[in-house]
């Protein structure tokens, strides 16, 4: 030994010796699917029932007299945000940054508060407006994924390599090599639950009171997919409460599946919603992954050795859906914190494509597959019945023909949806501010884009129609022309009642209904796009213009061509507004 590696050795600092690495193989499990069952095999509420009774039976409930209803959206001072994600667990970056990564998953993003629309105003009803109607479409709760995600298939590879034995996984990766599969498929995860029953809990606190205005139960429509009754039934809870919404409404399950129409799943009556139209996206969000997660792939690769299963791109995006889907139905993912906030920011940027070219105003299917709501909300605002015979769209001849199954008189109407059906519809309805920086690149993120999902159709994603009575402001005539409606008068509801505020003692006659305006996630959208709608601070367009508008859209929107007619989308794609370019469609 010299004198210097003496030395070294009497004060603790000899060169360390390396011993040879040794290599972990992952568990053959990884990537395997595990699932609870819960109430165990064999047992049943039913078998004990003598012994719990229930509330009704004991009968001994205590003081239950009834207060006044809420009308917060008209009587607080401002309009309440909602940020609630407990019990998620906010996940960090990779690099440690301060970002908002739960709310950068697009679709997967759970709904929040947000100001995409005229951010000097708000949801609060407007200063001499009295409210008369409300109109909610809302999106179903957080889910499971869908058969065959991208989750499932990276899950389905990692196991078919760790049953090799030849599985790694090291450094950020390492818990791989005992990770599982936890999902189920489609159904909703508690937290989803959660959502439905608190945005029931906050329209009954903001629009509570439009309830004096009914005579008969309202009659409130979903779809017949599990997750659409549960969420539909969640939102009825907590509008209605725990022990009440049995009983104080109709819930109407339209049969969501082919052969069956329904404007809240129109794209099982569009074939071109399910062909290669469907998939317009495709060429850009690979080329998009393909720069976003670069870097990822530089930084997460050399952690992964697996026969046949190259960390790539295509898997990397997997990962990432993967983390939104265990969080919101976990509480927490392990996979969050392996990506960059830039990583984040690209993987909410893809979501954004994918839903332009697939599902929003760069698709030529997407107007076709919205129209069938628009005709129902004409019908609905005109108290008129919609002409099927005439008007070919989702709709559902049965139910929109009863006055049973689709009443008019109701001051409160709500319709259960997909994300894709919100942003079908809002393209139908011409809501151009969504779309006003035009079709996205995939190349890189353009600066102040118009376009993000997490603010259209994030998990309990909400649409509101406020109808008003704002004398004070200048209206202009309506159309005669119904454009798929019967025809009819098509003046405003009548029937509509003036909602005094709570405890001013005032009991004024019914206004004229005179203007309508649309919140979408609690930000007041300009209706600038729509015919005859001119800005206006608080969103507001006259009622008949808006009416005349919206017939002038089901007069543009070809249901027919676009759902079933034989064309390819453009290239290159400029498509804005979700239907085939008429000079396209002249040379077809």
């Amino acid at each position: 030994m010299t004198p210097a590696a003496a030395l070294l050795a009497v004060i603790g600092l000899c060169p360390a010796v390396h011993a040879a690495a040794t290599t972990v193989f992952a568990s053959s499990f990884a990537g395997s699917t595990s699932t609870a069952v819960f109430p165990p095999p064999g047992v049943s509420v039913t078998s004990a029932a003598s012994d719990f009774p229930d509330a009704t039976q004991i009968n001994v409930f205590g003081p239950t007299p009834t207060g006044d209803e809420a009308f917060a959206i008209a009587t607080a001072p401002v309009s309440p945000d909602y940020t609630n994600i407990f019990p998620l667990v906010e996940p960090a970056t990779s690099d440690k940054k301060n970002f908002d990564v739960i709310h950068s998953w697009g679709n997967l993003s759970p709904f929040q508060s947000t100001n995409l629309g005229l951010s000097k105003s708000s949801a609060k009803i407007p200063a001499d407006c009295t409210l008369q109607q409300v109109h909610l479409l809302h999106r179903h709760g957080a889910r499971y994924p869908t058969s065959g995600s991208a989750p499932a298939s990276f899950a389905a590879a990692l196991h078919a390599a760790a049953e090799t034995g030849n599985l790694t996984a090291s450094g950020p990766l390492a818990f791989l090599n005992t990770w599982t599969y936890k999902f189920g498929a489609e159904i909703l995860t508690p937290f989803g639950r959660a959502q439905l029953f608190e945005l029931g809990v906050g329209f009954r606190v903001k629009y509570g009171d439009l309830l004096k205005g009914f005579t008969d139960l309202p009659v409130w429509r979903t779809t017949s997919e599990e997750r659409m009754v549960d969420s539909a039934l969640h939102f009825a809870a907590g509008f209605f409460g725990v022990q009440e919404y049995q009983n104080d409404y109709h819930q109407l399950i339209e049969i969501e599946a082919q052969g069956f129409n329904s404007t809240l799943a129109p794209y099982d009556q569009c074939p071109n919603a399910n062909n290669a139209i469907a998939a317009a996206a495709t060429n850009f969000t690979n080329q998009w992954a393909s720069i976003y997660l670069a870097d990822a792939q530089k930084r997460l690769a050399p952690h992964f050795k697996a026969p046949g299963m190259t960390l790539n791109a295509t898997w990397l995006f997997a990962m990432q859906q993967t983390c939104a889907y265990e969080t919101v139905a976990l509480g927490y993912s392990a996979f969050c914190d392996l990506f960059t906030e830039e990583e984040w920011k690209g993987y909410e940027y893809s979501v954004d494509l994918s839903f332009w070219y697939n599902n929003g105003p760069g698709n030529p299917a997407v107007a076709a597959q919205g129209i069938g709501w628009v005709q129902e909300l004409v019908s609905r605002l005109t108290q008129t019945r919609i002409n099927v015979t005439e008007s070919a769209s989702s709709v559902n001849a049965s139910i929109v023909g009863s006055n049973v199954t689709f009443p008019f008189e109701q001051p409160i109407f709500v319709d259960a949806t997909h994300d894709t059906v919100i942003s079908a519809i809002v393209v139908a309805m011409n809501f151009t501010s969504l779309a006003k920086t035009g079709p996205l690149p995939g190349t890189h993120i353009p600066k102040n884009r118009s376009y993000i999902v997490n603010q259209i159709s994030p998990f309990a994603s909400n649409m509101v129609g406020q109808v008003l009575s704002c004398p004070g402001l200048s209206t202009s005539p309506i159309s005669s022309e119904s454009s798929g409606i019967a025809s009819a008068s098509s003046t405003a509801p009548s029937f509509l009642p003036s909602i005094s505020i709570p405890g001013d003692g005032s009991t004024p006659a019914s206004p004229p209904t005179t203007h309508i305006r649309w919140i979408l996630n609690d930000a007041v959208v300009p209706l600038t796009g729509i015919t005859g709608c001119t800005p206006n601070p608080d969103g507001l367009c006259a009622f008949d213009t808006f009416v005349r508008g919206m017939q002038q859209r089901i007069e543009e929107v070809d249901f027919k061509f676009g759902c079933f007619g034989n064309y390819t989308v453009p290239n290159p794609n400029l498509i804005v507004d979700g239907q085939v370019p008429g000079g396209l469609r002249a040379g077809m």
